[in-house]
């Protein structure tokens, strides 16, 4: 066998290794998420997490103008020599396809977290305005203890370096109550494409390669500890976005700091109550009435910020993420992100908030 044809066929044996993957999610758990990853993530951290500027994001800079490089050298010859061309495009594919994986979308295919937790899935519309309520009096009374004035937003007095910092505290507090929860090893970056990130409507991603989270520094700082929080779990090998949401609310309720803890909880309220709109525009109303001015002035606040950013490349990049998600075994795609509530709900129907 030619030498040209071994990585496309190796890309095809990894596609087909994938359809089988979900049907050993304890194999992946064990041997995979709480073994091989773990060392390469902690490796990957310890490496470059002292490092203060996003490592990965100057690879993807470097590798995008090489590409681009590339296809501008053979594009006289691309119809003529297409074969080969098409050949060396599968052969990247297949190498980019294989680290990916390796060093950290293996975690796709682990134990679901509500099995992990022993949470159940499933809620009824009065679990949810029961959780709904509570939610709505923790962050009141939050919002008023910082700012002492229902009508205020709460400003975030922190510097994103210093938040970066304060995220472990919230993990270490977790910890302790889920032991699988515990975060090692730093390496939280602003990432050098927030304004790309921004008009493609992130918050943030994880760079699979490097292990670094990278954060949106442009964001309205009240939202920077849960977002980072986020990218913080995937870090941790959780590659579901609902999932990711629930551990960042979690680790940012648990934080000391009051301000994380708004951050957290408003979060969580923001949805539940995007969820009533959906559901039910009457009780939305009501539950909108209950809550503090200045926590909707938060809301607003981070509303006028994607707006001024809104063009069709965000719906763009949603469609090919949401595209994304459901080949790497997330069936909800996009709509996964709101699937925490799923999981809170249930979490803390014996538990005070």
């Amino acid at each position: 066998m030619k030498s040209k044809y071994i990585l496309p066929l190796f890309l095809l044996f990894q596609i087909i290794i994938l359809k089988i993957l979900p049907f050993f999610p304890e194999f992946t758990e064990r041997f995979y998420s709480n073994g091989l990853y773990l060392k390469i993530s902690h490796f990957s951290r310890i490496i470059l997490g002292r490092i203060p500027f996003s490592v990965g994001d100057c690879i993807y800079f470097i590798l995008i103008i090489l590409l681009i490089r590339w296809f501008w050298k053979i594009r006289k010859t691309w119809k003529r020599q297409w074969k080969d061309n098409l050949l060396k495009v599968l052969s990247g594919l297949s190498v980019f396809y294989f680290f990916f994986h390796l060093l950290w979308a293996f975690n796709y295919y682990r134990e679901p977290l509500f099995e992990k937790m022993k949470i159940q899935r499933e809620y009824s519309d009065m679990d949810l305005l029961v959780f709904t309520k509570k939610l709505i009096a923790k962050t009141n009374k939050i919002q008023y203890k910082i700012t002492q004035n229902d009508s205020l937003k709460v400003v975030f007095p922190y510097s994103q370096e210093q938040a970066f910092q304060m995220n472990l505290n919230g993990y270490e507090n977790l910890a302790k109550e889920h032991p699988y929860f515990e975060y090692q090893y730093l390496s939280t970056k602003k990432s050098l494409f927030s304004l790309p990130l921004t008009y493609m409507g992130f918050g943030g991603y994880l760079n699979p390669f490097t292990n670094e989270a990278q954060v949106n520094d442009l964001l309205p700082m009240y939202n920077f500890p849960l977002t980072s929080c986020h990218e913080m779990a995937h870090q941790m090998g959780y590659a579901s976005e609902s999932e990711c949401n629930f551990i960042g609310v979690l680790a940012s309720v648990k934080n000391d700091d009051l301000y994380y803890q708004y951050s957290g909880y408003s979060f969580a309220l923001r949805y539940c109550l995007s969820i009533w709109q959906f559901k039910n525009e009457k009780i939305f109303k009501i539950l909108k009435r209950q809550t503090h001015i200045g926590i909707l002035k938060n809301y607003q606040e981070s509303q006028d910020f994607w707006k001024r950013y809104d063009t069709f490349i965000d719906e763009g990049f949603h469609a090919f993420y949401d595209s994304f998600l459901k080949t790497n075994n997330q069936k909800d795609g996009m709509y996964s992100y709101s699937k925490f509530v799923d999981l809170m709900v249930n979490y803390y129907k014996n538990r005070q908030l």
